[in-house]
């Protein structure tokens, strides 16, 4: 019997997406496994070797899930917002919000040629406002709580100024950028200038002044990963350490409860070696 690849995977992709097959449901007796993929930068033409590379091996892997019967979670997004969508815009002369539409509707033709087993009624798109508008909110509650050390978590910082207004800064046990002195009287002569001044050193979203690299030609701060011999990944451009004030994030408040987390976790002891490492204890 003759095989005709191009009629059979078109009725198959059109079966599996009219009875959505791989769509999960939350209520299920099936034990929950999720599988998370990295997701794709939407700003070039389409996806290139790397991307199938790595997605087929966590397909896969998705699949054997299924098949042992787990109720597997596999979503499909795009990392859509940043550095790479606005240099593919300016680019090729087309909006942003257009290119980057485009870009996604192009990635998706061609993961569903492959034959991924996403559910993509989960699909992500970082660049929409429903999205983005929960990073914000994190990015509040962040600026909105400093790091209790005794008790080793996150306390909403009106209840660090409650602390201040009593006791000062001595019993606070505060995770901060650096140790300060004062007493409760002389927190309550600052001005609200210094009393901000004074909070920023605590709170877990901060502003502080860093140098960075610095790219003239993109207009832009670049990651370390993002230079590679002196000048920028994308585009070979030269780049320069500058200062700059920007928002930092106090995770290494959380060292010790990362490191301490990861033997509650499955990961295989290489990934837990490599996380240990990075966390630089």
């Amino acid at each position: 019997m003759e095989y005709n690849p191009r009629e059979i995977e078109q009725r198959w992709k059109k079966w599996w997406e009219e009875n959505q097959v791989y769509k999960v449901s939350n209520d299920s007796p099936k034990p929950k496994y999720y599988v998370l993929d990295m997701f794709p930068y939407p700003s070039g033409s389409g996806l290139h070797v790397g991307h199938p590379l790595g997605y087929i091996g966590s397909d896969i892997y998705a699949r054997y899930k299924r098949m042992k019967g787990f109720n597997v979670l596999h979503p499909m997004g795009y990392d859509a917002f940043g550095l790479p969508a606005e240099q593919y815009a300016i680019q090729t002369g087309v909006h942003p919000a257009k290119a980057t539409a485009t870009n996604i509707a192009r990635y998706r033709e061609q993961l569903d040629k492959i034959g991924f087993s996403f559910d993509w009624s989960r699909e992500v798109q970082t660049c929409n406002p429903k999205y983005y508008k929960w990073t914000q909110w994190i990015f509040l509650q962040l600026f909105n709580h400093w790091y209790d050390i005794k008790a080793a978590k996150a306390r909403p910082i009106s209840e660090l100024v409650t602390i201040f207004e009593k006791e000062g800064v001595a019993n606070a046990q505060a995770a901060g950028s650096e140790p300060l002195a004062f007493s409760a009287a002389q927190w309550v002569a600052m001005s609200p200038k210094e009393k901000d001044d004074t909070l920023m050193n605590y709170r877990l979203a901060f502003r502080k002044t860093t140098y960075v690299w610095w790219c003239e030609e993109l207009g832009t701060v670049l990651a370390n990963d993002e230079v590679k011999d002196g000048v920028s990944e994308r585009g070979g451009y030269p780049v320069e350490r500058k200062p700059m004030l920007q928002w930092s994030l106090r995770i290494t408040a959380y060292a010790d409860r990362l490191l301490t987390d990861l033997d509650s976790v499955d990961f295989s002891d290489s990934m837990k070696k490599m996380q240990s490492n990075w966390i630089g204890r």
